[in-house]
């Protein structure tokens, strides 16, 4: 049950970061500055994830606050907020103002691989040969998707999405250790409330102009894409709370094909690969059960 409940949600979240990426490119670029249009996203999103503990904490259901105790769980909080809400933000959409939305939904769903590799000697998860087939087929689907690998240059966009995934890469794993003992909302809070307030201060400091001006239209943007932030986030934070780091990532690259629909006719041998690696990643999640150690 508690493995279904993590598939479900991990797919959840694959769908709402499909649309994201797509509706995200056009955000940014309405905005007209990147570290703005983040900052007030990620407010938006922090206030909603906020919104949402609280009301869980007063019903007192299990995903309430939970006091952290330790000084782990505080550092573990704090990075969080830094390493995954606020400084990847920076750098990953000021990269998405730079490239496609096809190119930087690549970029960033090589997340898995990142994971996997730091997932096997830091969470001692399991890569099995349907993690392994799983991952080739994803990667190499999403290339297609993107319009092939001869599409990809080092340009300091792609640069800064893939410095954004690495730091992303990190929280995954400092999520799955938090999420052990604090409720993926708390830790959701943390990331998107801490997050918010760092990209506030430098907002405030570098790009003040940008974001005191911004106009209704511009903050209906802001509006609707921290909605699709914060539940992505708490989509996500309840599904590593349940599966494995590695089946979690695997998962999401199934929203590129969403991506890819939405900016037209897609690379159909390019969807065949992305749902042939998702099928993969189904079956090695559910081949065997996460270690109870990380649960």
């Amino acid at each position: 049950m508690r493995t279904r409940a993590g598939l479900a949600l991990a797919f959840t979240a694959a769908v709402i970061s499909g649309f994201a990426v797509y509706v995200n490119s056009y955000g940014v670029r309405a905005f007209g500055n990147a570290t703005a249009y983040t900052t007030a996203k990620n407010l938006v999103a922090a206030l909603i994830l906020l919104a949402a503990l609280a009301a869980a904490s007063a019903a007192s259901t299990r995903e309430g606050f939970t006091r952290p105790r330790t000084g782990p769980h505080w550092a573990g909080l704090a990075a969080v907020a830094v390493i995954g809400g606020s400084v990847p933000f920076v750098l990953f959409f000021q990269g998405l103002s730079m490239v496609s939305a096809a190119s930087g939904a690549f970029t960033y769903h090589t997340l898995v691989i990142w994971v996997a590799l730091l997932a096997v000697p830091l969470l001692r998860e399991r890569f099995t040969g349907w993690h392994a087939a799983a991952i080739a087929a994803l990667v190499c689907g999403q290339a297609l998707l993107g319009g092939g690998t001869g599409t990809l240059r080092a340009s300091e966009g792609e640069m800064m999405i893939l410095a954004a995934t690495l730091l992303w890469a990190a929280e995954v794993i400092v999520v799955k250790r938090l999420v052990r003992d604090l409720s993926p909302l708390t830790v959701a809070g943390a990331r998107m409330g801490g997050g918010a307030a760092l990209l506030l201060c430098w907002t405030l400091a570098t790009h003040a102009d940008a974001l005191v001006t911004a106009g209704w239209h511009q903050w209906l943007w802001a509006l609707a894409t921290g909605l699709i932030l914060a539940a992505n986030v708490g989509a996500t934070y309840a599904a590593l709370a349940r599966i494995g780091a590695i089946d979690v990532t695997a998962i999401g690259v199934s929203g590129a094909i969403i991506t890819a629909l939405l900016q037209g006719t897609p690379d159909w041998a390019g969807v065949a690969l992305v749902l042939a690696g998702t099928a993969l990643a189904l079956l090695a999640a559910r081949s065997r059960p996460a270690l109870a150690s990380l649960q």
